[in-house]
C-alpha cells in the first residue's frame, strides 16, 4: 500500500498518478492513527511509520523546511485530505422565520377572529327580520354597506401579513449580519506554519494535511497532528475529554495532538495530519451533524409538551472563533459529555426589559378581557334587557357579528398594549452598534456585551500592551559591578561576560520570536513574537552581535530541555548538553527579584563569579532594581548554571532552578500610549474606575500608573502586590472572604505581581460585592491564556486582537483588534447609547400605549365602538413599534454620554424624568382625543360619528380622531429623542438620516392611507382645512413637551420608576451563579428578538417553578422554592441537556440544598 517513492522523492514534489497513491497515506489510515492515545500511538507509529519522521516522508513535507507552498501541490492536498473548513449549519429559511413569526399568540388570535368576522359578513338572514335585529344598535344598514362587512376582516389579515413579513425580514437580516461577523472573526485568525523554511501566518482555512505548524503557549490547535519536536508541552483537552487536567505531550509518550484543545505552556512543532471534517472535532461534528435533524424533531415534540418554548436549541450564535461548527459542538457535546459550558447570567438591559414587558403585557391582558367583557354586557343588557327584545334564531349570526367585533376590539387593545418593538428596537440597536463599533476598532463577539459596557463601572486592565505600546526597548543595564543608564558600548563590557549575555539571550528565548527588518524605509524594525525577548534580542543587536548565527549553530533539536515560562514560575530556562559531553549548561531569565533569589553567584567587572549574599541582593534590590522600576522598567534578571558530573533529576524543578550565577540585570522600558491618559481621564469623569492588574513589579506598576492617570497625587489609594491582597482578604484557611474583600477593593487602584487566580478573585469580588450604592458592572481586558477565567467571570471581557492568545478570545466577548484601550472608551460609549436608545424608544412607545389603551377602553365603555379601529390599531402599532424603533434606535453616540455616571445595575429603566414625560404628553393626548371624541363634530361642524350600527360607512369624525392621534406621535417621536430632560429636541437631528426618513415617510404614508384608505382603514377624505388643523393639534405636542421639560422633576415626589433591575433584597434569594444555564422564558424571546412576546405569559409563575425545579432537583414547592444563594457556584450546578426536560444534577447542586 505504501508508495516507495514516497522515501526518495524531494520534501514537496509529487508523483502523478491517481491521488491516494501520490501520498505514502489514505485519509482513512491518517484517520484511525488520530484516533489513538499515548502508548497505542506511539507503538502504532513505531510499527507502521518507523517514526514521526517517516509520516512527514509519506506526506511529502519536510519536518524542518515545511511545505513549498506550490499552488498546484495545496490543490493536490485538498484533493486528497480534504480543506480545512467545517460547513456551518444552513440558516434558516426565510418562509421558516415567517413561520415562527407567526406562532405569535396575539397573531393567532387576531387572524382567528378577522376569519370569523369574514365567514361571518358573508351570511345575510332571510327577509327582513334583520331590521328587527339591526336596529339594536344604531340605525338601519343601507343595502351597499352590508356588502362591505368584509373588508374589515380581510384588513386586520392584511396588516397581520405584514407585521410578519417585518419581523420575518428582521430576523433574516439579524442572521445575515451573525453569519457576516462569524467568517470576519474566522478571518481573522490566523495560525503559524513553516513553508520554504520561512516561519509565516496563514489564515486557518488555508492549513493541509503535511503543514508543519509551530504551536506555542495560547494557542487553540485549528487542526489534528503529530509532534515533532516540543518543550515543556502541556494541553488542555477538556473541549474534547471533559479532563480537566493538563495532558503533557512528548515525542516518546504522547505525541498526539488534537484540533479545538488549547496549548496550556510550552511550545513546539507537529505535522498536520487531519483537517476540517476528517480531524477529530470535524468526525465528532459530522456524527452529530447526522443526528442532527432527529434530535431537533425530538427537541421539538419536547417543546410542544413541555410549553417551554424555543428554548430547546437556542443558543447564541456568536459562540466562538470556529464559528457555527463548535456552536453545534458544543450544543451537542452537552448530550453526549455533558461538558460544562459556562454562561453568563442575563444581560443587564435584557433582565429590565423582560421584566417591563411581562409587567406590561399582564396590564394589556388585564384591560383587553375586561373591555371585551363590558362590551358584551353592555350589548346584551341593552338589547334584552332595556328593549325587552327576544333572541331569535335567524337573529343569532347578527348578535355574534356584534360579538366578533367586540372581540376583534378586544384584541386590539391587546395588540396596542403589548410592546413588541421592544425586542426589535433592542436587535436593532444592538445590530447598528456591533457594526458601527467594528470602525472603532471593536469587534463584538456577544450582542449584549456592547449594551453591558454602557453600565460598566468598573474596569480592570492589563498593563502591557493595553496601556502601554507593547513596544519594549532595553534603556538600563546592569552588566559587571555597573549601573549603565543607558545601553552601553559593547567595547565598555568584558569580553566574556559580552558572549555569555549573547549566548544566554539567543538560545534562552522562544525562537519563534525575532526582528525582522522594518516594513517601510526609516520605519522601526518590527517585533514578532514575545514583547520582552524582543527587546532582549534587540539589546544583543545594540551591542552589535547578532543572535541568528548562535541559533543555526544550536537548532531547536539540540536543546536538551526547556522550561518554557508560565504565570506560576515567571522565569525561563534553557538546558545545553556540552558540546564535549561533560555536563550540561543551563540558561535562565526571569523577573529580577524571582532570578536573584535563586543567584548564589555573581559575575564582577572581570567576568569572574564572586559569591552573592542575601545582603548582597538587598542592595541591589535596593541600588539598582528599585531605582529602574521608580522609573516604569520592568527589570529582567540573566543567569547561568553548569552542572557538572552525574545528570540531575531534571523534574525536580526547585533543585534544579537554584545556585544561580547573575550575568547582568536589564531595565525593560514599554512607552505608555500617548493617547492613553486621555482616555482614562475620560473614564474617570465618566464615573468608571479604572484599576490596573499587572504580573510586573510593584514599583512599575505604579510608575506607569501614575503616568497613566491611574493613580492621583495627593490621593489615598491602595496598590498592592498579590502576596499581600491575598493575606488581606483570606481568612485563616485560606478561603476568600467577601466582607475581607469589600473593605479592599473600593481603595484598590493598582495589583502589582499578580497571579491568573488573584485576577479572578478581585473580579468576582468587585461584582458579588453589595457595599456602595449601586451593584458594579466589571469590564476586564486580557490577553494571555491564564486570563481566560477572568474574562468569563467580567460582565464583559475584552480580549488583545493582536496580543491575545486564541484562548483569551475565546472567552471574552468584545476583541480590540487594536490592542489599545481607548477603544474601551469608545464601546463605553456605544453602549450607553445602546441604552439611551432602548429607553428613548420605551418613552415614546409608552405614550402610546397608554393613551390607545385608555381611548380604546374608554371609548368602547361609553360608546360601545373603539374610536380607533382594529386596523388603524395596527397601523399605529406598526408605525410606532417597527418604524420607530428604526428610528429612536440608531441614534449615533456624541461625547456628551461620557459626561454622566454610569447606570449601575439596579438603576430603573424608565426614570422619574421619563415618567413624567410619558405621563405628561399622555395627558395631552388623551385630552385632546376625548375632546374630539365629544365634541369634535361641533368643533368641525360635521356629523358625529358615535354609535353608528355595524358596517356603516367611515365618518370624516372619527377619520380626525385617528388622522390627529396619528400626528401626536409623530411630533412626539421628536420628543422622545431626548430622554434627560433637555430643552433642544432637536439637536443633532440632521446627523441621523434614518430618523428623519422615517418621520417623513411616515407622514406621506398616513396622508394615503386617510385620503385613499376608504373602507379598510375606516378613513375618509378630510380637507385641506381639517389637514392643518390636525398638523397644528400635533405640533402642539413640540409645545407642550417645552412645558413639561420646566416643571422640575424632583418636585413630582409621587411619580414611579419602573423596569427595574435586580434589587439588593434579592439578591439574597437570587443565586449570583454564572453556571446554571438560566431557562428563562422571556429572556429566549427577547433573544430572538422576535415578536414572539406575548406566548403563555399568564403560564410564566408555573413555567418558573418548573424550571426552577428542575435546576434544583426538589419536588416542586410553588414560590418558596425560588433559588437557593449560591455556595458553590464554581461548578456546573445543573447541566442543560439539548431541552429541559431531563437535566443532569451534579453532585453540587444537591449539597447546596442544605
Amino acid at each position: 500500500m505504501a508508495n516507495n517513492t514516497a522515501d526518495h522523492l524531494p520534501g514537496n514534489s509529487v508523483a502523478e498518478g491517481n491521488h491516494d497513491g501520490d501520498f505514502g497515506c489514505t485519509v482513512m489510515d491518517l484517520r484511525e492513527l488520530m484516533e489513538l492515545r499515548s502508548a497505542e500511538a506511539v507503538g502504532k507509529i513505531r510499527d507502521v511509520h518507523g517514526d514521526v519522521q517517516g509520516i512527514c516522508r509519506r506526506l511529502k513535507t519536510s519536518p524542518i523546511e515545511g511545505l513549498s507552498g506550490n499552488p498546484a501541490d495545496l490543490e493536490k492536498r485538498h484533493t486528497a485530505f480534504g480543506k480545512n473548513f467545517i460547513p456551518p449549519k444552513k440558516p434558516k429559511t426565510f418562509l421558516q422565520l415567517v413561520w415562527e413569526a407567526l406562532q405569535d399568540v396575539t397573531l393567532i388570535i387576531l387572524e382567528i377572529a378577522a376569519i370569523i368576522s369574514l365567514g361571518l359578513s358573508f351570511y345575510h338572514p332571510q327577509g327582513n327580520d334583520s331590521n328587527a335585529c339591526g336596529q339594536v344598535v344604531g340605525g338601519v344598514e343601507d343595502e351597499g354597506e352590508a356588502q362591505a362587512g368584509w373588508i374589515e376582516g380581510a384588513a386586520i389579515l392584511f396588516s397581520v401579513i405584514i407585521v410578519v413579513l417585518v419581523t420575518a425580514f428582521n430576523d433574516w437580516s439579524k442572521e445575515k449580519q451573525f453569519r457576516g461577523l462569524q467568517s470576519r472573526i474566522e478571518q481573522e485568525q490566523k495560525f503559524t506554519v513553516i513553508r520554504k523554511g520561512q516561519v509565516i501566518q496563514i489564515p486557518v482555512a488555508e492549513i493541509v494535511v503535511g503543514d508543519i505548524a509551530q504551536i506555542k503557549y495560547g494557542d487553540l490547535l485549528p487542526a489534528d497532528g503529530i509532534l515533532i519536536q516540543g518543550n515543556d508541552l502541556k494541553i488542555d483537552e477538556s473541549s474534547l475529554t471533559g479532563e480537566s487536567d493538563q495532558v503533557r505531550k512528548s515525542l516518546d509518550k504522547d505525541p498526539m495532538l488534537l484540533s479545538g484543545t488549547h496549548v496550556m505552556e510550552g511550545s513546539g512543532r507537529m505535522v498536520v495530519t487531519a483537517v476540517g471534517l476528517n480531524s477529530q472535532t470535524g468526525i465528532i461534528f459530522t456524527l452529530l451533524g447526522a443526528g442532527g435533524e432527529e434530535e431537533e424533531k425530538k427537541v421539538k415534540k419536547e417543546k410542544k409538551t413541555e410549553d417551554l418554548d424555543g428554548i430547546a436549541l437556542e443558543i447564541q450564535p456568536l459562540k466562538s472563533e470556529e464559528g457555527a461548527e463548535s456552536e453545534e459542538k458544543e450544543e451537542k457535546e452537552k448530550e453526549i459529555k455533558k461538558v460544562n459550558v459556562t454562561k453568563k447570567e442575563k444581560s443587564v438591559l435584557q433582565g429590565k426589559l423582560t421584566r417591563l414587558a411581562v409587567q406590561i403585557g399582564k396590564a394589556g391582558l388585564i384591560m383587553s378581557a375586561v373591555t371585551v367583557i363590558i362590551l358584551i354586557l353592555y350589548f346584551v343588557i341593552y338589547t334584552f334587557g332595556v328593549n325587552k327584545q327576544e333572541w331569535k334564531a335567524e337573529c343569532t349570526p347578527i348578535y355574534i357579528q356584534y360579538f366578533v367585533k367586540f372581540f376583534i376590539i378586544g384584541v386590539t387593545v391587546l395588540v396596542v398594549a403589548v410592546p413588541e418593538g421592544l425586542p426589535l428596537a433592542v436587535t436593532i440597536s444592538l445590530a447598528y452598534s456591533v457594526k458601527k463599533m467594528m470602525k472603532d476598532n471593536n469587534l463584538v463577539r456577544h450582542l449584549d456585551a456592547c449594551e453591558t459596557m454602557g453600565n460598566a463601572t468598573a474596569i480592570c486592565s492589563d498593563k502591557t500592551g493595553t496601556l502601554t505600546m507593547n513596544r519594549m526597548t532595553v534603556v538600563q543595564a546592569y552588566i559587571g559591578d555597573t549601573h549603565y543608564k543607558t545601553v552601553p558600548e559593547p567595547e565598555a563590557i568584558n569580553p566574556e561576560i559580552l558572549e555569555l549575555m549573547v549566548n544566554s539571550i539567543s538560545i534562552n528565548s522562544a525562537y519563534t520570536t525575532k526582528i525582522l527588518s522594518p516594513e517601510k524605509e526609516g520605519g522601526l524594525p518590527r517585533h514578532v513574537g514575545n514583547k520582552t525577548e524582543c527587546a532582549l534580542l534587540g539589546l544583543v543587536l545594540d551591542l552589535k552581535r547578532d543572535y541568528q548565527p548562535i541559533r543555526d549553530e544550536v537548532p531547536e533539536e539540540k536543546l536538551y530541555k526547556v522550561y518554557t515560562f508560565n504565570s506560576s514560575r515567571k522565569s525561563m530556562s534553557t538546558v545545553l548538553k556540552n558540546a564535549d559531553g561533560s555536563g550540561f549548561r543551563m540558561y535562565s531569565k526571569g523577573a529580577s527579584e524571582i532570578i536573584l533569589r535563586k543567584c548564589s553567584h555573581i559575575l564582577d567587572a572581570a567576568g569572574q563569579p564572586r559569591v552573592f549574599k542575601p545582603k548582597d541582593r538587598d542592595e541591589m534590590v535596593r541600588k539598582v532594581i528599585e531605582p529602574m522600576a521608580c522609573d516604569g522598567l520592568r527589570t529582567i534578571c540573566v543567569a547561568k548554571r553548569d552542572f557538572i558530573g552525574d545528570e540531575p533529576n531534571w523534574d525536580n524543578e526547585a533543585d534544579i532552578l537554584t545556585d544561580l550565577t547573575c550575568i547582568c540585570v536589564v531595565g525593560i522600558e514599554d512607552p505608555v500610549r500617548p493617547e492613553v491618559p486621555e482616555a482614562i481621564a475620560k473614564c474617570q469623569r465618566a464615573g468608571i474606575t479604572v484599576r490596573m492588574v499587572t504580573g510586573d513589579n510593584i514599583n512599575t506598576a505604579r510608575a506607569i500608573a501614575t503616568k497613566c492617570g491611574i493613580l492621583l497625587p495627593g490621593e489615598d489609594f491602595l496598590c498592592l502586590e498579590g502576596k499581600e491582597f491575598n493575606q488581606q482578604i483570606r481568612n485563616d484557611k485560606g478561603e476568600v472572604e467577601q466582607e475581607r474583600l469589600d473593605k479592599v477593593w473600593p481603595k484598590l487602584r493598582v495589583l502589582a505581581r499578580s497571579s491568573p487566580t488573584d485576577k479572578h478573585t478581585l473580579v468576582k469580588g468587585i461584582i458579588d460585592s453589595t457595599v456602595g450604592e449601586t451593584r458594579q458592572v466589571v469590564a476586564v481586558t486580557g490577553d494571555g491564556t491564564n486570563d481566560g477565567p477572568a474574562l468569563k467571570k467580567a460582565d464583559v471581557g475584552f480580549a488583545m486582537g493582536i496580543a491575545g492568545t486564541d484562548v483569551a478570545k475565546e472567552a471574552s466577548d468584545i476583541i480590540l483588534t487594536d490592542d489599545n484601550f481607548t477603544s474601551i472608551v469608545k464601546a463605553v460609549m456605544w453602549g450607553r447609547n445602546v441604552y439611551d436608545s432602548i429607553s428613548k424608544f420605551l418613552q415614546f412607545q409608552l405614550t402610546v400605549n397608554v393613551v390607545a389603551v385608555i381611548v380604546a377602553f374608554t371609548g368602547a365603555c361609553i360608546t360601545q365602538d373603539s374610536p380607533l379601529k382594529a386596523v388603524q390599531m395596527l397601523w399605529v402599532n406598526l408605525i410606532m413599534d417597527t418604524l420607530a424603533s428604526l428610528a429612536l434606535a440608531t441614534e449615533p453616540p456624541t461625547e456628551a454620554l461620557l459626561l454622566r455616571k454610569p447606570y449601575g445595575r439596579d438603576k430603573p429603566l424608565i426614570s422619574r424624568t421619563m415618567m413624567k414625560n410619558i405621563l405628561g404628553h399622555a395627558v395631552y393626548q388623551l385630552v385632546v382625543t376625548f375632546t374630539l371624541l365629544f365634541a369634535g363634530e361641533k368643533f368641525f361642524n360635521i356629523d358625529s360619528g358615535r354609535n353608528s350600527p355595524l358596517h356603516s360607512p367611515p365618518s370624516e369624525h372619527y377619520t380626525i380622531i385617528f388622522n390627529v392621534f396619528v400626528m401626536m406621535q409623530l411630533f412626539n417621536e421628536i420628543n422622545a429623542r431626548k430622554i434627560h430632560g433637555e430643552r433642544n429636541v432637536f439637536d443633532g437631528i440632521y446627523r441621523n438620516p434614518i430618523f428623519c426618513s422615517v418621520v417623513l415617510g411616515t407622514f406621506a404614508l398616513q396622508i394615503i392611507i386617510v385620503q385613499f384608505g376608504g373602507k379598510p382603514f375606516s378613513c375618509t377624505a378630510l380637507t385641506l382645512d381639517q389637514w392643518l388643523w390636525c398638523i397644528f393639534i400635533g405640533v402642539g405636542e413640540l409645545l407642550w413637551g417645552q412645558f413639561i421639560s420646566a416643571i422640575p422633576t424632583h418636585r413630582l415626589k409621587f411619580l414611579k420608576e419602573a423596569g427595574h433591575g435586580i434589587t439588593k433584597e434579592e439578591i439574597q434569594q437570587e443565586e449570583q451563579t454564572e453556571d446554571v444555564d438560566e431557562i428563562d422564558h422571556a429572556e429566549m424571546e427577547l433573544r430572538r428578538g422576535q415578536i414572539l412576546w406575548f406566548r403563555g405569559l399568564n403560564r410564566i409563575q408555573t413555567q418558573m417553578d418548573v424550571v426552577y425545579t428542575f435546576q434544583s432537583g426538589q419536588t416542586a414547592v410553588p414560590g418558596a422554592l425560588r433559588r437557593q444563594p449560591s455556595v458553590v457556584s464554581q461548578h456546573n450546578d445543573a447541566k442543560t441537556v439539548s431541552s429541559p426536560t431531563h437535566v443532569g444534577i451534579s453532585s453540587s447542586s444537591l449539597s447546596m440544598q442544605s
